[in-house]
């Protein structure tokens, strides 16, 4: 099997990790020379999908699924011209994507389908989030705590305001579940756990959770119910914050995400790209049978002058010209995707610990944290969340 992924960022990572997985080769293409996912592809090329085309275009005719790994609209509508042209198995649904990447069409969908969401608008009270309409994850995601800061985000969003979705702040615990969908029909895989930093970027993701079972099969329905409404072909994943003893949809997305996938392979061995072969190349909807749960622990650390810290996953973008590379046995975790040379500093790595249970990796995940301290004389740990979030206009 032969891939082509188109973007080399958080979603090119992810997808390259997900194939080494099943053992199928990657052409990686991106018109950034730099992007760290180069070092975990078979072959990478550094071409413009828009100015490109036919560049493009032949490339991928030797693989047998594309998979966008970008959200740049303009460059998703030229790969889905150029595959539609050529007839190349694109794994990518147009017309989900356009709702779920929008955060406010996104909240119309859960009002119309009576879904359960934070409330919307100014007069939700304090605190409040405050999102970008068109930025998908945590960009540019804000927490509003007063009226002092509220007065600041108004006044200098006074001409942008359509471009912002306001909404009240649920604390909570957050959860996200994929679902594979084709012809009105859902499945959905493992629920994870999500741990976010102070700027509500997801630093860690666990597996198995601790969601009581009817909760659980709530949050099933509710991605069932969004993939037969958005007649979804392919994946698109939900996040939840569970407060007040019900599971609130804070964003869906329909297109492969970053970091839960790969902890469900490690957890339950159910790879999302080999489900999306079934959809895509075979047009059939998998089956996927409940087998094993072991313990996963998914986490982003930078190690530098300061110390060592667990961050969001933005962290693994920002490592310059240093591709990333896959490493197994790191520290004692049992897999690492890191920039990691030697002790030198700055890195960054992604690490990826696994166990029989939940505990058991944690505290394996503890030991190899404490190894890399002691191995690169570090004295300082942080793990900040979002209690630590700086408070301000956007």
């Amino acid at each position: 099997m032969k891939l082509a992924v188109v973007g080399g960022k958080l979603q090119g990572i992810e997808t390259c990790y997900l194939a080494q997985q099943v053992g199928w080769e990657v052409l990686l293409i991106d018109k950034t020379p730099s992007v760290p996912a180069r070092g975990l592809c078979t072959a990478f090329y550094c071409h413009d999908v828009v100015t490109e085309t036919r560049e493009v275009g032949q490339l991928m005719g030797h693989a047998d699924l594309v998979i966008p790994a970008l959200e740049d609209t303009v460059a998703l509508q030229s790969l889905t011209d150029i595959c539609s042209r050529r007839g190349i198995p694109l794994a990518f649904h147009p017309e989900a994507y356009a709702i779920t990447s929008s955060k406010k069409e996104s909240d119309d969908l859960f009002r119309r389908l009576n879904l359960p969401a934070p409330r919307s608008g100014g007069g939700c009270g304090l605190p409040l989030i405050v999102k970008p309409v068109g930025s998908s994850g945590s960009k540019g995601v804000m927490k509003i705590a007063d009226q002092e800061h509220l007065a600041l985000f108004c006044e200098k969003n006074r001409s942008s305001r359509q471009n912002w979705i306001v909404q009240e702040f649920l604390e909570g615990p957050s959860y996200s579940l994929e679902v594979i969908g084709l012809e009105g029909q859902g499945i959905t895989l493992q629920t994870t756990g999500l741990d976010m930093d102070a700027s509500y970027d997801c630093k860690r993701v666990v597996a198995p959770v601790d969601l009581p079972a009817p909760l659980d099969r709530a949050f099933s329905e509710m991605a069932k119910t969004l993939a037969r409404t958005l007649n979804l072909r392919g994946v698109m994943d939900l996040e939840v914050v569970h407060h007040g003893g019900e599971l609130k949809i804070l964003e869906i997305d329909a297109r492969l995400p970053s970091q839960t996938p790969t902890a469900v392979e490690r957890s339950t061995g159910i790879n999302v790209l080999e489900l999306l072969a079934e959809v895509f190349l075979n047009r059939r909807l998998p089956e996927v049978h409940g087998t094993r749960q072991q313990g996963v622990i998914y986490e982003h650390i930078r190690v530098d002058e300061h110390g060592l810290e667990v961050s969001g996953e933005h962290i693994m973008t920002e490592s310059g010209s240093l591709p990333l590379h896959r490493e197994d046995g790191f520290f004692g975790v049992d897999t690492a995707l890191t920039n990691f040379s030697s002790s030198d500093r700055p890195w960054e790595a992604t690490l990826i610990v696994v166990g029989p249970d939940r505990n058991t990796a944690w505290e394996k995940r503890c030991d190899a944290v404490r190894t890399v301290m002691d191995v690169c004389g570090i004295s300082h740990y942080a793990d900040p969340g979002p209690e630590d979030a700086k408070e301000g206009p956007a």
